[in-house]
């Protein structure tokens, strides 16, 4: 049953650490504004993902006998510090707004990253995490591109 308790553990602090995407990135899409479509739908498409991330370990836990956590972590305030936009976007909170979700990302890979060290994971469950991981793995790839893409637009304005 220790071994029950440290599984449960680890897919716990994985369900808040989703439940913090989850919270930042409904933010960040209620606040985008209309002629942000491009960033509502990539934050929408995020949100959803951890959602779905949220119902399969879940149901690991149960699986295991355990008490599914609910709440953010601690660290989830770094999730809504990075997504509590004050202003409309222009082109520089846009930038900022991208290079804070990579943050935020950054914080979900270690997260998985550490889940992952532990030898004592059932191959199902260490599948379901790498699975997960890789899929932070390329939202993560994702936000940083478009980060270098409008670091890119502010550095280099088209002129007319």
């Amino acid at each position: 049953m220790v071994q029950n308790s440290e599984i449960i553990e680890i897919l716990n602090d994985l369900v808040l650490i989703n439940n913090d995407r989850i919270a930042g990135y409904e933010k960040a899409e209620a606040e985008a504004g209309d002629l942000e479509n491009d960033l509502r739908a990539m934050f929408h498409k995020l949100a959803d993902e951890s959602r779905a991330n949220v119902l399969d370990l879940k149901s690991h836990v149960t699986n295991l006998g355990g008490e599914p956590a609910t709440g953010t972590m601690l660290s989830g305030k770094l999730y809504r510090v990075w997504m509590d936009i004050r202003a409309t976007f222009t082109s520089d909170n846009r930038r900022a707004v991208l290079e804070n979700a990579e943050m935020g990302e950054d914080a979900a890979k270690k997260t998985y990253e550490e889940a992952l060290k532990s030898d004592d994971l059932p191959a199902d469950i260490r599948q379901l995490i790498l699975s997960q991981y890789t899929a932070i793995q390329a939202a993560h790839d994702t936000v940083k591109t478009d980060r270098d893409r409008q670091r890119d637009v502010s550095k280099y304005p088209l002129t007319t």
